[in-house]
């Protein structure tokens, strides 16, 4: 099973049928209430497809992409109510963050590339490469936008730029941007590159895929990324290599650093709160494969230790190596993405869960 291109509408059941409104999750300091119904909609009025991805303004409103064109992009308040809908120009919108320059906060909009095939033959989900599949990919681009959703720019190919050849798929998942503006692309439904621009656009460098002499720039499935600012001495860049079941950690300029552990995760890009990161996990390794509905979340201290999992097996090392860890709760599908709030409050959003809205976990 390839977790990078699994489509877009095959849809999960609700685990054992069971709704975890009010369920408490995890242990110690980092035990939440389940609040199921946080993100609920009018389907009718509101579709979505998949919640994937969350940024928050400085406004503390919080901002999610779908890859639903009806409304690609909702504003949430932290309470729950919708403040605005908008976009119609991102069939596969994937991951999006907001940046201050400034005065005017600007919102960066990932599009990986996959459509709904309108030859679909009505019953194929799983034949990727088939023409008359449910889902089928194309280039995908990245958006610079204000927050009221007017465009700016656009991030394309890089074979437009002579960095890729025209057979090289671009299908971007996400974008971290760093203190003085410039971009980082993670083409992890594409070509696995991590690509550098400055903040204009403009391509600069990149490093990744899959073919290094040294492993470890090699990018398996590079599904997040953030700038991790905690020693404002050395700022630094934290990938996912979903595949390889780690993050890896490379200085601005592309040199590798460090690689951490995920046993048993296929873990996506942190998100950053004071010392600590948050990584949602889409799927379990489990009897050798990523396992359906098996998702959860990891929490790591600011040694990049992972000392808490929401919804898995409590991570514990031997000998300095992590165990291998799976899902133990029956609350997540496949946690795509994760919002903290100021009160440490987090806001998950689901790919492949039946088309559900996000939900709120309530520190306790």
């Amino acid at each position: 099973m390839m977790p990078a291109k699994q489509t877009h509408t095959q849809h999960a059941l609700p685990l054992n049928g069971q709704d975890p409104h009010g369920k408490i999750i995890g242990h110690g300091k980092f035990t939440y209430k389940v609040d199921a119904h946080w993100g609920k909609l009018n389907p009718e009025k509101y579709p979505i497809e998949n919640c994937h991805g969350f940024a928050m303004d400085a406004e503390g409103r919080i901002f999610m992409i779908t890859d639903n064109t009806s409304n690609n992009i909702l504003v949430y308040s932290q309470q729950g109510k919708l403040l605005d809908a908008f976009g119609s120009s991102f069939p596969g919108g994937h991951a999006l963050k907001i940046v201050q320059e400034g005065e005017q906060e600007f919102l960066y909009v990932v599009d990986c590339g996959w459509i709904v095939n309108r030859h679909w033959d009505g019953h194929s989900i799983d034949k990727e490469d088939s023409p008359f599949n449910k889902v089928i990919p194309q280039s995908g681009f990245v958006a610079k936008m204000t927050l009221d959703g007017k465009l700016v720019y656009t991030i394309g190919h890089p074979q437009t730029y002579g960095v890729y050849t025209p057979e090289q798929p671009f299908r971007p998942t996400d974008i971290a941007i760093a203190p003085n503006g410039d971009l980082y692309i993670t083409d992890g439904y594409g070509s696995d590159y991590l690509l550098h621009y400055d903040k204009q656009g403009r391509y600069l460098n990149h490093w990744g895929g899959h073919d290094n002499t040294d492993p470890n720039y090699n990018l398996h499935n590079t599904h997040g990324i953030e700038i991790d600012l905690r020693d404002e001495q050395k700022p630094c860049l934290m990938v996912s290599s979903r595949f390889e079941q780690c993050l890896k950690v490379f200085s601005l300029n592309g040199k590798y650093i460090d690689k951490i552990n995920a046993n048993g995760a296929y873990i996506g890009g942190p998100v950053f709160k004071e010392g600590l990161f948050y990584a949602p996990v889409c799927w379990s390794h489990i009897n050798e494969h990523n396992a359906d509905n098996t998702g959860f979340i990891s929490i790591f201290d600011k040694n990049n230790t992972l000392i808490a999992n929401l919804g898995a097996t409590q991570p514990e090392y031997i000998n300095g190596q992590l165990q291998p860890m799976q899902s133990t709760e029956d609350v997540f599908n496949h946690v795509h993405c994760i919002c903290v709030d100021q009160d440490d409050n987090l806001y998950v959003g689901q790919w492949n869960a039946s088309q559900s809205y996000p939900i709120k976990l309530i520190k306790v």
